[in-house]
């Protein structure tokens, strides 16, 4: 039998304990640093924007519809969307960002 799977195998504990589990801690550590910080980070500054919210600003929806706020109401959100000025309610979750003055 070779050396090596000798000395993996005998007994006395050779091998720190914490040593065997370094890799999947640190799997772990990856793995919350690229995905699931980045995450809470994104969820933390929509929050921000839904809560900042007001009347006049012109958004744009999940669905691609640009227009201004006209109304907020608990979680909803009244939209004036051009060139008709027809007004939609939209779940204020659904604003995705505030569009650009440049833009308008």
């Amino acid at each position: 039998m070779p050396a090596f799977l000798l000395l993996q195998n005998a007994p006395g504990g050779g091998a720190n304990p914490v040593l065997n589990f370094l890799p999947i801690i640190l799997i772990f550590g990856i793995f919350y640093f690229l995905l699931l910080r980045p995450m809470q980070k994104q969820r933390k500054e929509q929050q921000q924007l839904l809560s900042s919210l007001q009347a006049g600003q012109v958004v744009q929806t999940s669905g691609g519809v640009i227009g201004a706020i006209v109304a907020l109401t608990g979680d909803t959100v009244t939209l004036r969307v051009r060139p008709d000025n027809v007004k939609l309610l939209f779940a204020r979750s659904a604003v995705t960002g505030i569009v650009p003055e440049d833009t308008k």
